[in-house]
């Protein structure tokens, strides 16, 4: 999950005091349980004033550049929750402005973070219906392919999904099955279920295949393989088919999945998280978080 790569992008948005008591807090707490683990430590203050002309600049050239091949070939759910939340292409997003109109819509935000986060930490994150954001933004230099993330493959990439009420869901019950499991084959096939629907998800809409996982929306090279390349095998989406089916992260996708709608997805994912939860003695979290939905 590109969220948890370890690399981390230099800039002084976060060179604090504040950052790095946040990297220590995250690091830290890979050996703590689900129920030790204090997201809020985590987080750190997006410096606003500190992103550079080159930062909005890349940050536009990047928006701009995508949204040519999103305008007709993005999810409609991506595009609306792009619009929900208000994301323009002259200046990076100030998360607070985002959040205000994400948790209008769904109860979701999105908080700044230093760096790597341990598995367990971000799945606490999503079972609190919050997201934890990059917000470094990449090198001009690298703005094709970035193998670590940065605000455009969180921000514009993922968190306009989070406007959807459908896939808001999805995205909580994950992170709880993700969060409480002790079975490592669980682990592993949550693990699958996130690359290939979150970072590299394909759905049909408007008789058209279109184009909603992060690593696709974020990536112009990504993004044009996907629907165009003869080399990728694309697969109708099917839970268990996916949860067996391994990834690399090194090269374009030779296989995706394609969902039929945002529905498939979160009542395939119900269903995986009652057996998860369940084996985990957890099953209260999933009730509880489908009384909090209605």
């Amino acid at each position: 999950m590109g969220e948890m790569s370890k690399k981390i992008i230099y800039s002084a948005v976060i060179d604090s005091d504040e950052a790095k008591r946040a990297q220590a807090a995250a690091d830290a707490s890979a050996n703590l349980n689900a129920d030790q683990i204090d997201i809020d430590s985590m987080k750190i203050t997006q410096q606003y004033d500190k992103y550079t002309d080159e930062n909005h600049e890349v940050w536009g050239i990047i928006f701009k550049k995508r949204m040519e091949q999103l305008a007709e070939f993005g999810s409609n759910i991506f595009l609306n929750g792009a619009k929900v939340i208000n994301l323009r292409a002259d200046r990076v997003p100030p998360l607070k402005d985002v959040n205000r109109r994400l948790q209008e819509c769904t109860g979701w935000s999105s908080h700044g973070v230093p760096g790597y986060l341990p598995a367990k930490s971000f799945f606490a994150f999503l079972a609190q219906r919050q997201f934890p954001t990059t917000v470094t933004v990449r090198p001009k230099a690298q703005m094709d392919y970035l193998p670590e993330p940065d605000i455009i493959h969180d921000v514009f990439g993922h968190v306009p999904l989070h406007a959807d009420p459908v896939f808001a869901e999805f995205l909580q019950t994950y992170g709880k099955a993700a969060l409480y499991t002790h079975n490592p084959e669980h682990t592993e096939r949550l693990a699958r279920l996130f690359w290939f629907t979150v970072e590299f998800g394909l759905i049909h809409e408007d008789n058209k295949l279109k184009l909603y996982g992060s690593g696709l929306i974020s990536s112009e090279g990504e993004g044009h393989h996907a629907l165009e390349s003869k080399d990728v095998d694309r697969r109708p989406f099917e839970l268990e088919r996916v949860c067996n089916t391994a990834f690399e992260i090194d090269h374009y996708q030779p296989i995706l999945y394609v969902l039929e709608s945002f529905e498939q997805l979160r009542d395939a994912m119900v269903t995986y998280a009652e057996r998860v939860l369940d084996e985990a003695g957890r099953l209260d979290e999933l009730e509880s978080l489908t009384k909090s939905a209605r």
